[in-house]
């Protein structure tokens, strides 16, 4: 706490590793709060993890009760808004209703100005009856600007936030920390709009609690710090498990534009055109016709592209999930962008893109008006303003370093397709796969394309963050290494503290099982699986209470949950809702879960006591080695490979967040001082054998140091007597042991 004080004091961010269920949090927020409140700052602290949320609810709450802080949890409109619309909607709602209100209000004091005038003029004032006509006229304008906007859509629920008493619900706020659903359902009973109250709310606060995306995401970052009432250099950040901001930033800085919204972009424009007889609606035909130009091209040119790409038999397989296709060339443009300067022609599409991209802001603008004016029941997205811009950053940015260039297809789910983020599916250019003549496909279940910025280093989000804020912790169980959390962040010389497992250590045992290397390879081997089955069942049957079991993918865990036959088994699937799943089995004795390693259950989840006795991680569970991640491995080799280092892509992009996700479900047990437990690393490529006969694959080295020395290699046959010997020493058998 003194170090996190000392560093907030210089505005030095903070690494902050600490093992799993050792008070990270309250060791970051008690300096953090207390510094803030010193200073007049504000202390925002996010996690990615839904539980994670709840718990800082709970800690602020118990900090509330004996300390003067004003808490609140923020949480997006998508969720909170009582009349489910979106944000666009939303914001032309918004400033109607408002303009509503002033009016009227302007009203009032009007119609009390003319009262007085009246009074004074029936006195006999010349002066008030001279003033009293000028006010006349204004309250005759201002009534029919009422007229004009009581005739507009607006917000009830907003209407009451500024016409109404909100006193009650801010003393209510500000009693406890309230959930948001608390909120949304306070503000509901009484016809207010909790959000924008709740945005009122966080004006000057100590502590807010929020998700990542509030932060990460930059449009967004701006608007929040200014609800805060803040500059960003008077916010504090503390990130709960940091070692995730890395993938979430990627997440948010990542650019997409489906076949969809290009088509939706065409009809608008030919929409709008006819409309207006042919001619641009803005007044220049010719900037209509550059824009379909344009757009039209980069259409046929992914249409092309993926039917192109697609290898025989594969555009079968295209399911309902985007599947990517590799379109990036190491000596030239991608295949999108070089089929698109193939088939254009016209005076230049940089002229012609920044027609269409100002046609969009035009017509954009114009919609807004609309929706404002009560012409339209909708506020309308601008389709051609999303696809130009997108379509403009492609071509500037496309060969950058650190972004990789993606084409992806999925086939279009029966109905239509109301997950497409990029806009509605559009019908006049609609196309089916392989499809360029621009002719219609109007079957259900045709594939279409996508085109994607994948940034690959983070650094292009996060840098500029941690430079805004007056400083930052970062905290987490698997931080380390700490130079590589520092790279690919963009972080500038931060303070780092690392503090193993505090919890005695008679209570844990950590096991390296000699086995098998579970190579991709060798996953079919029938050795392989019997030898992984039986150790399981071993570690099963010694194991007094619930086994977790992480697995590199969710087939291998489908495949060993149909092998193994001790205890009462549980499989986690994708696509099924993991807490109902965990609650069964934390409800068990003798549970064992299935899982996938790159799931919802490896983190963020707590395993308490009898909760789970053993925990087996399976295999050195790298992610799919796809072109995704050869991207990434290669932006960071060119970012980080100095003096001849060719391995850091490799390591930075693979190895050490894979040896994180390992240490992360390792620390699913023995989460207080009382507790006990179990954690087998089930391959050979952990054990310190592998270090010397295969260090090409060993992986132990990658682990700090006194996770490493905890570690006991033993054979696959000898591992339940170590396991019983250890649960032994617990007390932990119900009657007698089993025996080996």
């Amino acid at each position: 706490m003194d170090q996190i004080r000392g560093a907030l004091e210089d505005g030095t961010d903070i690494l902050f590793e600490g093992a799993t269920g050792t008070g990270k949090t309250l060791a970051a927020l008690a300096p953090a709060l207390e510094y803030a409140q010193a200073e007049d700052k504000t202390v925002v602290i996010t996690t990615n993890v839904h539980q994670q949320m709840r718990q800082f609810r709970r800690e602020a709450s118990a900090i509330a009760e004996s300390e003067d802080i004003r808490a609140v949890v923020f949480r997006g409109k998508d969720s909170m808004c009582h009349i489910d619309v979106g944000y666009e909607e939303c914001q032309a709602l918004r400033d109607t209703t408002r303009e509503l209100v002033e009016t009227e209000r302007e009203q009032a004091q009007l119609e009390r100005d003319q009262r007085e005038l009246l009074a004074d003029s029936q006195a006999g004032s010349d002066q008030a009856t001279a003033a009293r006509s000028s006010v006349m006229d204004e309250l005759d304008e201002v009534e029919t600007t009422l007229a004009e906007l009581e005739e507009r859509e607006t917000c009830d629920h907003y209407y009451r936030n500024l016409t109404a008493g909100t006193e009650d619900f801010f003393a209510w706020l500000y009693d406890d920390v309230r959930t948001p659903d608390e909120i949304y359902d306070f503000a509901d009973q009484r016809g207010f709009c909790g959000y924008e109250l709740l945005k009122e709310g966080v004006d000057g606060v100590d502590l807010v609690i929020c998700n990542y995306h509030h932060l990460l995401d930059p449009l967004i970052r701006e608007q929040f710090v200014r609800w805060l009432g803040r500059d960003p250099e008077d916010v504090i950040a503390v990130f709960d498990e940091a070692h995730n901001v890395e993938s979430s930033a990627r997440d948010h800085a990542r650019r997409t534009l489906t076949e969809t919204t290009v088509e939706s972009a065409l009809d608008e424009l030919e929409s709008e055109t006819t409309a207006s007889s042919g001619a641009d609606p803005t007044g220049d035909p010719s900037r209509a016709d550059s824009a379909y130009n344009v757009l039209s091209t980069f259409l046929r040119a992914l249409r092309d592209t993926y039917g192109e790409e697609l290898a025989f038999g594969e555009r079968e397989g295209v399911g309902e999930e985007w599947h990517d296709l590799a379109i990036a060339n190491d000596d030239r443009r991608d295949e999108l962008t070089l089929r698109f300067l193939r088939a254009y022609t016209g005076p230049g599409y940089e002229s012609e893109l920044q027609h269409a991209v100002e046609l969009g802001r035009e017509l954009d603008s114009q919609y807004e008006t609309a929706y404002k004016n009560g012409e339209t029941s909708v506020r309308k997205e601008c389709q051609t303003l999303q696809a130009a811009e997108f379509v403009q950053a492609w071509l500037d940015e496309g060969d950058a370093t650190g972004t990789y260039p993606v084409v992806s297809v999925r086939r279009e789910r029966t109905g239509g397709d109301p997950e497409n983020a990029d806009g509605g599916r559009g019908s006049a250019a609609s196309g089916g796969l392989g499809n360029t003549d621009g002719g219609p496909a109007s079957a259900r279940g045709d594939i279409y394309g996508r085109a994607e910025l994948y940034t690959c280093i983070p650094e292009s989000v996060t840098r500029s963050l941690f430079s805004d804020l007056h400083a930052s912790v970062l905290m987490s169980a698997t931080l380390r290494p700490f130079d590589v959390t520092e790279d690919v962040l963009g972080l500038d010389d931060p303070e780092t503290l690392a503090y193993g497992p505090q919890f005695p250590e008679k209570r844990r045992r950590t096991y390296a099982v000699d086995g098998p290397a579970l190579f991709a390879s060798k996953r079919d081997d029938s050795g392989v699986q019997a030898t992984i089955t039986d150790t399981l069942e071993d570690v099963i049957r010694f194991t007094p209470g619930n086994t977790l079991v992480f697995f590199p993918s969710y087939a291998e865990a489908s495949r060993y949950h149909g092998r193994v036959e001790n205890g009462t088994r549980y499989l986690d699937e994708p696509g099924t809702p993991a807490h109902d799943l965990r609650e069964r089995f934390t409800d068990d004795d003798d549970g064992v879960l299935f899982t996938s390693l790159w799931g919802t259950l490896g983190e963020g989840v707590s395993y308490d006591g009898d909760d789970a006795r053993t925990v087996v991680v399976v295999g050195v569970p790298y992610p799919k080695l796809d072109d995704r991640m050869e991207a990434v491995q290669q932006s960071y080799q060119t970012a980080f490979g100095e003096d001849g280092d060719d391995e850091a892509g490799w390591r930075y992009a693979v190895e050490i967040p894979t040896i994180r996700k390992t240490r992360q479900a390792l620390g699913r047990v023995v989460r207080s001082p009382d507790d006990f437990g179990a954690r087998i690393l089930l391959d050979g490529r952990y054990t310190e054998r592998a270090e010397i006969e295969m260090s090409e694959y060993a992986v132990r080295g990658t682990f700090p140091p006194e996770e490493r020395a905890e570690m006991t290699d033993v054979d696959p046959a000898k591992l339940k007597f170590g396991l019983l010997n250890f649960f032994s020493d617990m007390d932990a058998y119900d009657g007698k042991p089993p025996k080996p």
